[in-house]
């Protein structure tokens, strides 16, 4: 004999809407609202279908979603109930409320290498707002192909169905690392293969992977005064000690670092292009460095992160490159000429170190994003980033070229322009009593992007300056900027 039907049932009635979702909803209200008690038995899905004129499937899909959210329960062989713990009752206020109470710190012992780091972590934070005007270290973002990326990136994603799951390797998207290497040989005189390319999310990883990968903790680290300061930090981060070495119109100065710190396990150096100074590493020195790091056995991190911004020569031949023992890991980055949320770039390392980093990279987050390396992979073997690079430098000489003539034009005798080929930020040095700070804090009032070199210094410089970065904005925008910039100054 059939077990009669609960009234309650049959007085539910479903809204519009998607089916199976009415259903979840219906029972979901009623289990809350104490209609349907806790323990209570609910109708098989069929019947239940039956009293609601609707098909079984959509039912038993409501069913299983109040399982999956532990509003019922299955019982093999007696059916399906109300949990007795209904969850919503947890965190909509059926228990009783307690008296707060000021919150107790977790804050235990922390690693102080880290701690030590806040001051410089919060001149950081100064320069979040990468759109604004002068904005260092900030490419032409206006210039990107996003309707050409659009189309690369919806013929990756509708073959990607075939792909997903079989490219988890740490080294990175093979096809990618074969398009750089292809790519750096040619423009950069890079010697290595495929197999030493390691990708990386952007030069801080880079930064992160090779300190844990070779420096044991206490290890001295050389980084130019002034620097980048991201260097300085992701060295210290993992307990290596900091040594600044003087910087000239000549690059690093590799006899004063020798002189001072001759016992250090690497160094850093972007010779191409040392930031913040815009000065490049002489031959001599370059020689003279890879001289000592093999004599010593120490290690070369050269960090190329902006060579492609030339513009009255040919980029210059990477450090790497002259390399016979086999001492530079060599470091790019696609976010200058991309866009800052570009997180891609990658590392070149000796043969003898590849499997060093990859156990490094793989323990860091075991691979890079697969979509972004396969679009970019594209990108660079059908030839579109090389036109990209050439797009990006003829504009960036023009709004070079027009942030220098606004700047001798509305601020004579206060600024002069230190002379540079390269690079998307400029170097101005000040006069007339101005000094870095001031100028940065009124150029920030004004909503603009302008850094002293304070930041990046770890001893006072024997001269004022300031950096703007000029590759984010039109000629138009920079000049009537600077000309904003004179009436405050």
């Amino acid at each position: 004999m059939t077990k009669p039907v609960a009234p309650l049932f049959q007085d539910i009635l479903l809204p519009g809407g998607i089916i199976k979702d009415q259903v979840y909803e219906v029972l979901r209200h009623a289990i809350l609202e104490g209609r349907l008690a806790a323990g209570s038995k609910i109708p098989s899905s069929r019947a239940l279908a039956e009293m609601m004129a609707i098909s079984r499937n959509s039912v038993i899909a409501g069913f299983e979603r109040l399982l999956d959210e532990g509003y019922l329960i299955a019982r093999k062989g007696a059916g399906t109930f109300v949990t007795e713990s209904i969850p919503d009752k947890t965190i909509d206020g059926h228990y009783p409320v307690q008296e707060s109470t000021p919150p107790v710190s977790a804050v235990g012992s922390l690693n102080p290498d880290i701690a030590a780091l806040r001051p410089l972590w919060s001149e950081g934070q100064k320069s979040d707002g990468m759109n604004r005007l002068f904005a260092v270290g900030v490419g032409c973002t206006d210039l990107f192909p996003h309707d050409l990326w659009g189309r690369l990136l919806g013929r990756v994603w509708r073959q990607s169905r075939h792909e997903l799951g079989l490219h988890t390797n740490a080294c990175g998207y093979q096809p990618l690392r074969r398009a750089i290497n292809h790519y750096i040989q040619t423009t950069r005189g890079v010697n290595c293969d495929e197999s030493q390319i390691i990708i990386v999310n952007g030069i801080q990883q880079a930064l992160n992977v090779t300190a844990r990968a070779l420096l044991p903790k206490g290890s001295e680290v050389w980084v130019d005064d002034p620097g980048y300061d991201g260097a300085r930090g992701a060295f210290t981060s993992t307990g290596a000690i900091v040594r600044p070495v003087r910087v000239d119109d000549r690059g690093m100065d590799i006899h004063d670092g020798i002189q001072h710190f001759p016992n250090a396990k690497l160094v850093y150096t972007a010779p191409s292009h040392q930031f913040p100074l815009s000065g490049t590493l002489s031959l001599s020195r370059r020689l003279a460095l890879l001289e000592w790091a093999e004599s010593r056995q120490a290690w070369i991190f050269e960090d190329d992160y902006n060579s492609e911004f030339r513009y009255a020569a040919r980029s210059l031949q990477a450090l790497q490159g002259l390399d016979k023992y086999h001492r530079v890991i060599y470091s790019g980055t696609f976010s200058k000429m991309m866009y800052p949320e570009f997180r891609l770039g990658f590392l070149v390392v000796p043969p003898d170190l590849r499997e060093q980093f990859m156990m490094t990279k793989y323990f860091s987050d075991l691979c890079t994003g697969y979509l972004e390396q396969a679009v970019l992979a594209r990108f660079i073997a059908e030839g579109h980033y090389a036109s990209h690079v050439r797009r990006v430098r003829k504009a960036c000489y023009e709004r070079k070229s027009a942030l220098a003539a606004a700047i001798a034009a509305y601020l004579p005798g206060k600024m002069v322009v230190h002379p540079s080929d390269s690079g998307i930020h400029m170097v101005c040095w000040l006069a007339d009593g101005l000094t870095g700070k001031e100028v940065e804090m009124k150029a920030s009032q004004l909503g603009m992007g302008i850094q002293s070199f304070e930041r990046y210094c770890q001893r006072p410089m024997a001269r004022e300056g300031i950096l703007l970065g000029f590759a984010n904005h039109s000629p138009k925008v920079l000049q009537e900027g600077i000309r904003r910039l004179a009436s405050a100054i």
